[in-house]
């Protein structure tokens, strides 16, 4: 009896040896030596894309507002917060700076045959206004833009937390509000101007002999010359440039634009934005420091005769033949106050 029970228990252990080799033989079978990176299983792309975003859940009916983090926007700050930084630092001060070198070196461009007495207009109202207008919601808009991109490290740390915070709201106010009176002068001084700014050949003659403000040599030009032909377009161009991306940043998601569109409005009106002030800059200094008698034609309308005939003496003669032709009322001319 026991030598039965004996064998009993050895039939049994060897069954069950059997059926544990039976069971870990197909479970060894599932583990490979080594993973193929090719295998259906492996959607590394896939992974990624799911986790280029963070995406939450939301009750606006556009879908785009529940996206919470995605990598554009990573690097659309990377751009706002160092390399718009740049672009703007170095095109402003670089122009200032040039533009101090070139006042101490070459000083204001006097009128040549000095004041003659009578004055010719130059400008009308409307055309004084219009300019006027465009020129102080420009400047105002330059500060309060350059304020968005500059303020926090140059004027948090003098005013502090609570004067910048009051600052900034009124700046962006007023950077919103006077977007229209901006928009609408872009628009007049094109109407106004435009037929006076198409580029003609005397233009490239003037470019060779410098203008007049290289130089003492004042060369031929009409009623704009092609340096004011240069700031007109750049003003058109430019302006209507901010205003499409600043009323896509201030109207957002109109039209079905994307997250994406709205980052690359922003880079855009960032950067023609910092490049315009640049530009205006050098405009103010020849309107005002940089040419005697310029500034008079947006002040009263009125210039000198002479400087206009050193300036612009093809208009003066068109100008002169219409008076005595009769043709027409312009030039207004009188002696000066």
């Amino acid at each position: 009896m026991p030598s039965l029970l004996k064998r009993i228990r050895w039939i049994l252990g060897a069954v069950a040896l059997l059926a544990l080799v039976a069971v870990a033989v197909p479970a060894g079978a599932q583990q490979p030596n080594s993973v193929n990176p090719t295998a259906s299983s492996v959607k590394e792309d896939q992974l990624l894309r799911e986790l280029s975003r963070i995406q939450g859940r939301g009750t606006l009916p556009d879908a785009k507002s529940q996206v919470i983090e995605q990598p554009q926007g990573r690097m659309w700050r990377e751009f706002h917060e160092v390399t718009l930084r740049w672009i703007g630092a170095i095109s402003i001060v670089g122009i200032f700076a040039l533009l101090v070198i070139f006042y101490v070196v070459r000083g204001a461009v006097r009128i040549m045959a000095g004041r003659s007495g009578r004055t010719i207009l130059r400008f009308n109202f409307l055309e004084r206004a219009t300019h006027w207008m465009t020129a102080v919601s420009f400047i105002v808009l330059g500060l309060s833009g350059l304020n968005v991109t500059f303020g926090k490290t140059l004027l948090l740390p003098l005013t502090g937390p609570e004067a910048f915070a009051d600052f900034s709201l009124a700046a962006k106010y007023a950077h919103n509000y006077l977007s229209f009176p901006f928009t609408l002068g872009v628009l007049l001084m094109l109407i106004l101007w435009i037929k006076d700014n198409i580029p003609e050949r005397v233009d490239v003659e003037w470019i060779k002999q410098g203008g007049g403000i290289v130089g003492d040599r004042h060369p031929p030009a009409r009623r704009f010359n092609a340096g004011q032909k240069i700031v007109f377009w750049v003003v058109v161009l430019g302006g209507f440039a901010m205003a499409i991306t600043g009323y896509i940043l201030m109207f957002p998601f109109y039209g079905g634009l994307s997250v994406g569109a709205m980052q690359w409005a922003q880079i855009l009106h960032g950067v023609i934005g910092v490049l315009f002030v640049a530009a205006i800059l050098a405009h103010i200094y020849i309107g005002t420091l940089g040419m005697e008698g310029a500034f008079e034609a947006m002040g009263s309308g009125d210039v000198d005769l002479n400087w206009a005939k050193e300036h612009h003496r093809l208009w003066v003669e068109e100008e002169l033949g219409r008076r005595e032709a009769g043709s027409a009322p312009r030039p207004r001319m009188h002696p000066a106050e």
